[in-house]
């Protein structure tokens, strides 16, 4: 039951993620039909990003006494709101505010469901139910956006958040129907929840994910343009490339969540950011070898997507008493850091008049995030040997009273 329980869950992350990721392929589709610039409909991402960021941390911080089930139909509920405030928005003003309501409700649900599944699974198998929650928001770039460009095209823009307000609403009876009653956090003042910034472990964590999310953002930004101008790939090529990398993500996903029930969460993370670095600081040199090119950017991204899965496990680890504040708190960080390194990236662009060398400057960022995981690593290692010290020596001095 609790195995069928965490697949719906996933099911309704991929109907969250679609929302957000569907909108940068439908972009002039909407920027025609509200007669605005492709410009400012690209800033339909950006309040979606900044609501979620924002957003996700305060409203999961308010409801985190609340039981999960409730919280959960709640922002599918909202979800559902502004899905319609979408289908009937006749300017960019109106369409804004549903991103917004969007990106909020998106996010309470994303954090809110890797805490339900910390609940509802034993701690040894932890980590193949995180990848599988991380799943669903891959399938939503692999499936949910190319689906999502085509009913648009087919019959309108509108459309395509017609139907993920109706299907939302049949995963929130489902999941009413389904998942079992699940308690919230333990009684902890709002202001005391965020007594867990000053742990060390967890600050540099944060870390770890910003400059992860950065260096990747730095280079996969512009990866179409990258497969298309320095390995002169044509666009038919580069669309069978893009669903060969999105199956190997998924697959990425599963191994991640196999591997971190099986040698732990810090391991895995080490691993394939190191795999994610090295080959991001390979690509530039290799650019005359197309096969050598994929071979290498599959590796890059069976890592990255092993990686999500591991550092979400990670937290709830570090923090189970704040573990929704923590989670919710790295999702604002993940989207902050996109936007980081899609800029950074940009500027590189303008720098140089070339992608060639992106990946360099993605390789720095990304080690900088292997540092930040290895002082994470280091003092959560010091800190239990501490309370280990500390046990024996409170054991000791019983012995002797």
């Amino acid at each position: 039951m609790n195995r069928l329980s965490i697949y719906v869950l996933a099911l309704g992350v991929f109907l969250t993620a679609t929302s957000e990721l569907v909108v940068s392929g439908i972009l002039r589709l909407i920027a025609a039909d509200l007669h605005v610039s492709v410009g400012l409909a690209g800033q339909l991402i950006t309040a979606y990003s900044l609501s979620f960021a924002i957003g996700a941390p305060i409203f999961v911080s308010l409801t985190s006494r609340m039981g999960r089930k409730k919280v959960l139909l709640g922002s599918l509920a909202v979800f559902v709101i502004g899905s319609l405030v979408s289908i009937v928005s006749s300017s960019i003003e109106l369409l804004m505010i549903s991103r917004i309501i969007l990106g909020a409700s998106s996010g309470v649900y994303l954090v809110v469901t890797f805490g339900t599944v910390a609940k509802l699974v034993p701690s040894e198998k932890l980590g193949g139910a995180i990848s599988i929650i991380v799943l669903g928001f891959s399938s939503a770039m692999i499936l949910g956006v190319p689906v999502g460009i085509i009913i648009s095209s087919w019959m309108n823009w509108r459309a395509i958040f017609l139907i993920l307000s109706l299907l939302s609403l049949v995963m929130a009876y489902v999941i009413h129907r389904l998942l079992p009653d699940i308690d919230g956090d333990a009684t902890v003042r709002f202001g005391q929840q965020f007594k867990v910034l000053g742990s060390t472990v967890i600050v540099s964590a944060l870390f770890l994910t910003f400059f992860k999310e950065s260096g990747n953002s730095v280079f996969f930004t512009y990866l179409t343009p990258f497969l298309q101008d320095i390995l002169h790939l044509k666009a038919s090529s580069v669309s069978v490339i893009m669903l060969v990398f999105g199956i190997i993500g998924t697959i990425g996903s599963r191994l991640g969540g196999y591997g971190i029930d099986r040698w732990g969460a810090a391991r895995i993370i080490t691993i394939s950011i190191i795999v994610h670095a090295a080959v991001l600081a390979l690509l530039p040199s290799v650019t005359g070898s197309l096969a050598v090119e994929i071979i290498l950017l599959s590796f890059m991204v069976l890592a990255m997507f092993a990686s999500g899965p591991a550092i979400q496990t990670y937290f709830i680890q570090q923090a189970p008493q704040s573990s929704n504040l923590v989670l919710s708190l790295n999702t604002s960080i993940i989207h902050l850091g996109l936007a980081a390194g899609a800029g950074a990236g940009g500027a590189m662009i303008n720098a140089t008049s070339t992608l060639r060398y992106n990946p360099w400057l993605a390789s720095i960022i990304v080690a900088f995030g292997l540092a930040a995981a290895i002082v994470s690593f280091t003092m959560r290692d010091a800190a239990i040997a501490g309370l280990i010290k500390r046990h024996f020596f409170t054991q000791k001095q019983g012995h002797r009273s």
